[in-house]
């Protein structure tokens, strides 16, 4: 027998419902919408799906040719939710994308070749830029030659998702002529308004040097050309190979970086390899930032 005062939740407002699944997350609200019409019905509101957006995507979307025929053409703020998880938005003047992750809602960002600072990649006997069927961006910077190598990327932390634990990844491919790339790991290194929050060694083939020996370089090189707190020989990788990805790139984790609430300073993030040896053949599609896999809010 039911007590007076209490009410079924079956027989609960429908808008009450929905604003109860706003509080949990997109990942939630996919499996209470199994189990339950009466969730299936209440998860399809606008007020559910717009908790889950970040409060600035509109703004950030509306900045794009892209993202304001995105805004246009959508009719519900879980269609504009899952569009943009699906199908990354080309973003300021086309040099970066920008996406949620679908299973939490985070902001997602790759910075192209193209927003990179490139050593040499202006200058035609060193690098070419392409376009790649393959890459969201309209063109990709391939290695012609060089010995030094240098990839830096920055992004304020104020444009990514608070209280998250954020990793950065070169994505990246190689050409049929790619050669020189395997002879010695490289250094990579992520800074916060000049402090450094992470070094370590990557090699670019795992299954051709995992657990082999590497040449130490020639000469000692700081990672930023500015004060470092110690310098990390590179005789081997560290452990950080390079992964396979579901658009067919390459990536390799450059380091882990936790997103305060209220941050705002400039994440700067570098691939270097300043040895003597000549390399040939890396596609550089561009870095990207997003949510730490299985690490959780304020993690």
């Amino acid at each position: 027998m039911e007590r007076s005062g209490e009410l079924p939740l079956n027989e609960l407002p429908e808008g009450c419902i929905a604003n109860a699944l706003s509080f949990t997350t997109p990942l939630d609200v996919a499996r209470l919408s199994a189990v339950s019409p009466m969730f299936k019905s209440a998860a399809i509101s606008n007020v559910v799906w717009e908790r889950f957006l970040p409060s600035d995507v509109e703004h950030i979307l509306s900045t794009s040719p892209d993202g304001s025929l995105l805004l246009e053409s959508v009719s519900s703020k879980r269609e504009l939710y899952f569009s943009v998880c699906d199908n990354p938005v080309l973003v300021d003047n086309g040099r970066r994308s920008f996406s949620l992750e679908k299973k939490s809602g985070k902001k997602r960002y790759m910075l192209s070749a193209m927003d990179l600072v490139i050593t040499w990649s202006h200058t035609p006997r060193y690098w070419k830029w392409n376009s790649n069927p393959a890459s969201r961006f309209p063109e990709v910077a391939e290695l012609i030659t060089v010995c030094w190598l240098e990839i830096r990327g920055k992004i304020n932390s104020s444009m990514l998702s608070p209280s998250i634990l954020y990793t950065a990844n070169l994505v990246f491919k190689f050409s049929i002529e790619a050669y020189g790339l395997d002879d010695q790991p490289v250094e990579v290194a992520m800074k916060l308004d000049g402090d450094k929050i992470c070094a370590h060694t990557v090699c670019w083939n795992e299954e051709r040097r995992r657990g082999q020996q590497f040449r130490t370089a020639r000469r000692p090189v700081d990672l930023f050309n500015f004060s470092c707190r110690r310098y990390v020989p590179a005789r081997e990788s560290d452990g950080h190979y390079p992964k396979r990805r579901g658009d067919g790139w390459l990536e390799i984790e450059l380091g882990d970086f936790f997103c305060m609430e209220g941050e705002d300073g400039e994440l700067e993030m570098r691939v270097f390899d300043g040895t003597n040896y000549w390399k040939q053949g890396l596609i550089v599609e561009g870095i990207e930032i997003r949510p730490k896999e299985g690490a959780s809010p304020g993690s």
